[in-house]
C-alpha cells in the first residue's frame, strides 16, 4: 500500500511511502486482537470494589430468640444477609483483574489492528513536525489540513513531544501516543490513524 505524506498545511510534500505488508498487510487475526484488548482493558481495572460481609457489619451478635418454639425461622444473628442492613453474601473482594498475554499474540493483535486501518484506508502519514508552544487552535487546524476527520483520531508519534501532546489535551476526539505505547486497542478505538512519518519504519524494525 502506497501513501503521499502530507504537510502539516495540507499540501503534499512530494513524498510517497510504502507500507511493509509485513506489518500493515497480514491476514487479520480477530481472535488476537479479542484477546489483546481484553487484556488491556482487565488491566485497567483498579479492583476496588468492596463489600462488608456478616463478619464486618456492625451489628450485636444476640441472638434474636430461642432455637425452637417461635413460630418461625432460627435466627442468630442481625448481621446475616437475610436482615436489612446485614452482610452482603458473596460480595466483590479488593482483587488484581491483571493477567499476561504472550507477547507474539500481542504483536499479532497490533500487526492485526493495523492491517484493518490499512484496508478501511483510515491511514494518515504527515511530515515531522514540531509546535514552539502548546497551541490547541493551531494543533486542530493541522488535523484539518490534512483531513483526519472530527471523529476519534490516534495521532502516533516516533518519540515524545510535550508541546504536541498539551495541544490535545483539551481534545476529547484526540489522542497523542508515541509509537512505544501503541497498543491494540487504541488502534481499534481510533477512527483514523494518523502517523508521524518514520512511525511506519520504526514498526516494521520491531517485526523484522
Amino acid at each position: 500500500m502506497e501513501l503521499s505524506v502530507y504537510k502539516i498545511d495540507g499540501t503534499l510534500s512530494g513524498k510517497k511511502v510504502v507500507l511493509d505488508e509485513n506489518v500493515f498487510g497480514i491476514t487479520p487475526n480477530d481472535h488476537a486482537i479479542y484477546l489483546d484488548v481484553m487484556q488491556y482493558m482487565a488491566n485497567q481495572r483498579q479492583g476496588t470494589a468492596k463489600t462488608k460481609d456478616r463478619s464486618e457489619v456492625a451489628y450485636s451478635t444476640k441472638k434474636l430468640g430461642r432455637q425452637k418454639g417461635g413460630g418461625g425461622a432460627r435466627h442468630g444473628s442481625l448481621k446475616a444477609g437475610i436482615f436489612v442492613g446485614g452482610g452482603n453474601v458473596f460480595g466483590p473482594k479488593p482483587r488484581d483483574y491483571r493477567y499476561k498475554l504472550n507477547k507474539k499474540v500481542k504483536q499479532l493483535a497490533r500487526l492485526s489492528a493495523l492491517s484493518y486501518k490499512a484496508a478501511e484506508e483510515k491511514i494518515v502519514l504527515v511530515e515531522p513536525f514540531t509546535m514552539d508552544a502548546p497551541k490547541t487552535k493551531e494543533f486542530l487546524s493541522i488535523l484539518a489540513a490534512i483531513k483526519a476527520g472530527d471523529r476519534k483520531i490516534l495521532f502516533v508519534l516516533p518519540e515524545n513531544s510535550n508541546n504536541i501532546f498539551l495541544s490535545s489535551r483539551n481534545l476529547p476526539q484526540v489522542k497523542v501516543t508515541t509509537v512505544d505505547e501503541i497498543n491494540t486497542y487504541a488502534i481499534m478505538d481510533a477512527h483514523m490513524l494518523v502517523l508521524v512519518d518514520g512511525v511506519q519504519d520504526i514498526l516494521t524494525a520491531r517485526v523484522k
